[in-house]
């Protein structure tokens, strides 16, 4: 090189070298923002040129950082789990495609979902216990740490490795929820209070809650990415409701450019047998236009006599990036559940002299008749449009069909305990046929902006839910006797009563072979709502996240209880602050108020009034190892009127229990939560949760909810074997019924998987839940009382192409 040259480089050189050192030196903070803007800020910041095709960034959100040292450090933490790689080249930022291989040669997933808009939060192909954010609580794009309630995520990997597979057993794993089922249907309640909605994709559904007690749905977990839960009140997104604990189910779609998919095959106990695929596929050469589609098909029979079921479910839906601002999404869903020799109301919890009874697990008071069967039709579709930088329009339809069709028979009542036959009280046998139909429709703005150099975002919006059902039934009820040749046998025998004998040593109930009348039951609810939701950071440390809703609400019912009840402009406030005590965590603190209008009638068959309160939450939060790891430790108040059953009255005409409101309820408690990952082969969910929940006169309210309960499952992974292991804690329960006191102490269900990967697309997988075969009431009603289920396992044979 002549001399010219070197004297010309030489300051180039040192220049570069010089900007490499500084940018090595530089410290970066930054909010979560637009992956773009948080690119320009280290590049601006570090007088670094970068590189990226636009299409990788577009509707990519990026990581949260505060006081990152270097430059590459910094671009390596907002890069995370989008896919994304940069690399700094001849003095230029360079954002790639990112490949990430697996542990030895077990595993090697290459990302394929570059360029294109890729719903924040997604879990699936991270292979983590966490996500980055969620909005279930505001509608704002809030990490967990910047949620002030406590949320829990359970991740796509999560629900594959505990062999979750449908809602119910969903349940079961969310801290602070205690199922109480009832027969195919569960009640679950959270801090004390029963969970009468749910949401799918953000949107609130009732014709998932079993408040009116008609529904037996479960829908398979095979069509969802991830289950977020918020903890407490969720007024501002749901309206009227109870404060216990808002589930949002958020669907798979189609996120890649490539055809891929997998092939699932289980079998497990009491002949349970499934086949299950996942297929994605571009439908243009550039994959801007995608699809996918999930099939399963599932035959199984119970620990129970009699029961067997069979589930089938088909799910597709198709993703669009119709511009690089415009993304719109069609999808479609049909689920069909056929159960027999099914069980209504369990089995009796006592003996005639009190004493407790001890049936077998597999005893079922039904007959092979006997079924309760669900037909779920969905569809929807959602539009997002950018219209300046990160402002977005977005435009949400839904519409959900559920059809059930049940022959029931139960007994409610005490056994005799010399002759094992039933005692003193009645058989019911039940027919009916339900129809449900919700649609929701859900329009917001989303407007991030920067002020006084600090993020901020702000989202308005409308939402509207409308809910009808509409049913007809049958039912028969027969006394029957005390047991064979006692003074109540005679009134039988000589006809005066109408009775029948149960045998609880040999029970296979005749099929009563009653019809549905033509008679319906119209039950409608119709509820809509303005809403305005805000994140203001008043400094770098401190945010405001501040909302309120303002809702219309009807409901009416014909044919029966004739009524119709009606609120306008209910007011519902949000108001949260967070602060950044250092790099890790965070103090926060909420309020938001409750009204809940109810339906329930007293013992003079008059409607209760709405139920109303207030809810407070306060805690801290934490992110460990770059945010993998996320914990939280929460302390919740609830002061709310709350519904009971008023046992001590008479039954209504229709049969049904009446109910009381109660006054002043309390609940408070503390929960823990913590999910993600310790080390890059050890994961992580745990959460313990305690409340106390007493009416004003210091009694016990809602006593068959346990008051402590923890779940644990954690993996670890070495070479090319997985081992998991968990349980499920739930502490004591108890009900009393008509002067009938059936309780139980707590008890703990242990649960193992071992998973062994043959190679990068073949995996084999055993789980066995209660492996130590715990004998355990999954719930209690009216004294009667629900088995959880024996020792089981499932294994399943996973091909990846």
């Amino acid at each position: 090189m002549n001399l010219f040259k070197k004297r010309l480089l030489s300051p180039a050189v040192a220049l570069l070298l010089y900007s490499s050192a500084m940018a090595n030196d530089l410290t970066y903070s930054i909010e979560k923002q637009s992956l773009k803007d948080a690119i320009e800020t280290i590049s601006k910041k570090s007088n670094t040129p970068y590189i990226a095709n636009s299409s990788f960034l577009d509707g990519k959100t990026s990581n949260a950082i505060k006081n990152i040292k270097g430059t590459k450090n910094a671009l390596d933490k907002v890069l995370e789990n989008s896919g994304l790689e940069a690399v700094i080249e001849d003095g230029a930022i360079i954002i790639k495609k990112k490949v990430v291989v697996g542990s030895g040669t077990v595993l090697e997933e290459v990302n394929i979902n570059e360029g294109i808009y890729l719903p924040s939060g997604t879990t699936e192909g991270s292979g983590s216990y966490t996500t980055g954010s969620t909005n279930t609580a505001t509608k704002l794009d809030l990490s967990l740490r910047d949620t002030p309630q406590s949320v829990k995520v359970l991740t796509e990997k999560y629900l594959e490795d505990a062999n979750i597979t449908s809602y119910q057993d969903m349940l079961k794993n969310i801290t602070g929820v205690t199922v109480n089922r009832i027969d195919e249907r569960v009640y679950p309640k959270a801090r004390g209070f029963d969970v009468d909605y749910y949401l799918l994709d953000g949107m609130p559904t009732y014709a998932m809650a079993n408040t009116r007690d008609y529904s037996a749905n479960d829908p398979d977990m095979i069509m969802f990415d991830r289950v977020e839960i918020v903890k407490g009140a969720n007024g501002l997104m749901t309206g009227s409701g109870n404060p216990g604990v808002g589930i949002n189910m958020i669907r798979k779609h189609a996120n890649s450019k490539e055809f891929t998919g997998n092939i699932n095959i289980s079998a497990g106990s009491w002949d349970d047998y499934s086949i299950k695929t996942d297929i994605s596929t571009p439908l243009n050469d550039n994959g801007s236009i995608r699809a996918r589609f999930v099939a399963k098909h599932q035959d199984s029979k119970s620990f129970l006599d009699f029961y067997e079921k069979t589930n089938d479910i088909l799910y597709g839906v198709f993703d669009m990036d119709l511009t690089d601002t415009t993304y719109l999404s069609f999808g479609a869903s049909y689920e069909n559940i056929d159960r027999d020799g099914v069980r209504w109301a369990g089995i009796p919890s006592t003996y005639n002299d009190g004493s407790r009874t001890k049936f077998s697990r597999s005893t079922n008071v039904s007959g092979d008749w006997s079924d309760w069967d669900t037909k779920t039709k969905t569809y929807y579709t959602d539009l997002k449009q950018f219209v300046y930088k990160d402002i977005s329009l977005n435009l949400f339809y839904s519409h959900r069909d559920m059809t059930t069709k049940s022959a029931l028979a139960a007994y409610v009542g005490s056994v005799d305990k010399s002759s094992n036959l039933a005692a003193d009280y009645s058989l019911s046998t039940f027919v009916g046929d339900v129809e449900e139909k919700e649609d929701n429709i859900n329009f917001y703005v989303s407007i991030p902006f920067e002020l006084a150099n600090l993020k901020h975002e702000v989202v308005a919006g409308y939402i509207y839910n409308k809910y009808n059902l509409k049913k007809n039934n049958q039912k028969s009820d027969y006394k029957y006797t005390y047991a064979p040749g006692s003074g109540f046998d005679m009134f039988c025998q000589m006809g005066f009563l109408p009775c029948t004998q149960l045998d609880f040593n040999n029970i296979n109930i005749a099929n009563p072979n009653l019809s549905p009348t033509d008679k319906f039951r119209i039950f409608e609810r119709e509820q809509s709502a303005k809403f305005l939701a805000s994140k203001l950071s008043l400094m770098e440390e401190l945010k405001i996240i501040a909302g309120v809703r303002v809702s219309d609400w009807e409901e009416k019912n014909t044919n029966g209880t004739d009524y119709k009840r009606e609120f306008t402009d209910e007011v519902t406030p949000y108001i949260g602050v967070v602060y950044d005590i250092d790099d890790n965590h965070s103090i926060y603190t909420s309020y938001t108020n409750i009204f809940e209008p109810r339906t329930e009638l007293d013992r003079d068959a008059k409607t209760l009034n709405p139920a109303e309160g207030d809810n407070y939450e306060a805690g801290i939060k934490g992110e460990y190892f770059d945010g993998k790891l996320n914990a939280s430790l929460a302390f919740f108040r609830v002061e709310k009127d709350g519904v009971a059953s008023d046992n001590d009255a008479p039954r209504l005409p229709d049969g049904s229990i009446p109910s009381k409101l109660v006054e002043g309820v309390v609940s408070k408690g503390v929960e823990f939560e913590m999910d993600g990952a310790i080390t890059d082969n050890w994961a992580l969910s745990f959460g313990i949760s305690h409340f106390d929940a007493k009416e004003e006169n210091g009694e016990k309210y809602k006593a068959e909810s346990s008051r402590t309960t923890a779940n644990l499952w954690s993996k670890y992974i070495f070479d090319r074997f997985e081992l998991g292991a968990g349980l499920n804690y739930r502490s004591k329960i108890e009900e009393t019924f008509m002067g009938n006191h059936v309780g139980q102490g707590g008890y703990t269900i242990v649960n193992t998987m071992f998973k062994y990967n043959i190679d990068k697309n073949m995996n084999l997988q055993l789980n066995i839940d209660n492996i130590f075969d715990k004998k355990y009431y999954e719930g209690i009603a009216q004294s009667n009382i629900n088995y959880g289920e024996p020792r089981n396992f499932t294994l399943a044979m996973k091909y990846t192409f």
